[in-house]
């Protein structure tokens, strides 16, 4: 039975939803300020949300290996990222200063009352969510072992895929770019040197000893 339990407890809920809309539950800023859960997400943007408290160790091994992947992510998918944490008013403090000694640079929000918890309908963190350009959530995740990150992400390019054309053509001005300073280089060197061989040019030789002669 114990083994049943430990098996049951690795296991991870994911659910796919329906597109459902964001609730207007009030949260905080970590300076404090309030605003609106649906007022947090830039429009037209895909955003990946992650549940978390300073008390959870999957929590925070998730996200640090999502921070680890995002330069590789962030070629692949164009999205945003940001944390809220469940941690009561109480935490604030030691909230604010994990996020910084983790160099943490995505927005973190504070859901100190777990009122929003509440609004979404989740019992426990880790918790993950996808919300895509048009603001609705389209994806729910419960849970956390070892590359699952890897999982979410993949549900994340579903919506945030960027558009191969846009990678080659991408990559063909960066080319352009290069090619262009190489050929801009390259000019002004042959430009110095052939104002250098003018300049050489200009100036008078010297003068070539003269042969003395003597008549007989």
């Amino acid at each position: 039975m114990k083994k049943l339990l430990l098996i049951l407890s690795a296991v991870i809920l994911t659910v796919s939803l329906n597109a459902q809309d964001l609730p207007t539950t009030t949260i905080k800023q970590l300076n404090g300020r309030p605003i609106k859960f649906n007022k947090i997400f830039k429009e037209g943007r895909v955003t990946l949300v992650s549940f978390w408290a300073t008390w959870c160790v999957p929590c925070k091994a998730e996200i640090k290996n999502i921070k680890a992947n995002m330069p590789d992510w962030k070629k692949q998918a164009d999205f945003d990222f940001i944390t809220i944490s469940i941690d009561d008013s109480r935490a604030a403090a030691m909230v604010k200063a994990y996020t910084k000694s983790q160099g943490w640079d995505w927005p973190v929000y504070l859901d100190q009352n777990s009122d929003l918890k509440r609004s979404l309908n989740f019992q426990n963190v880790p918790f993950t969510m996808i919300v895509d350009a048009n603001g609705k959530v389209v994806y729910q995740h419960t849970g956390y072992e070892q590359g699952g990150e890897h999982e979410v992400f993949a549900e994340v390019k579903k919506y945030a895929k960027i558009d191969s054309k846009e990678v080659k053509e991408s990559a063909v001005e960066k080319a352009i770019k290069s090619a262009g300073g190489t050929i801009k280089q390259t000019a002004e060197e042959s430009a110095a040197e052939a104002v250098e061989g003018a300049v050489e040019a200009a100036e008078p030789a010297e003068s070539a000893p003269v042969k003395k002669t003597t008549d007989k």
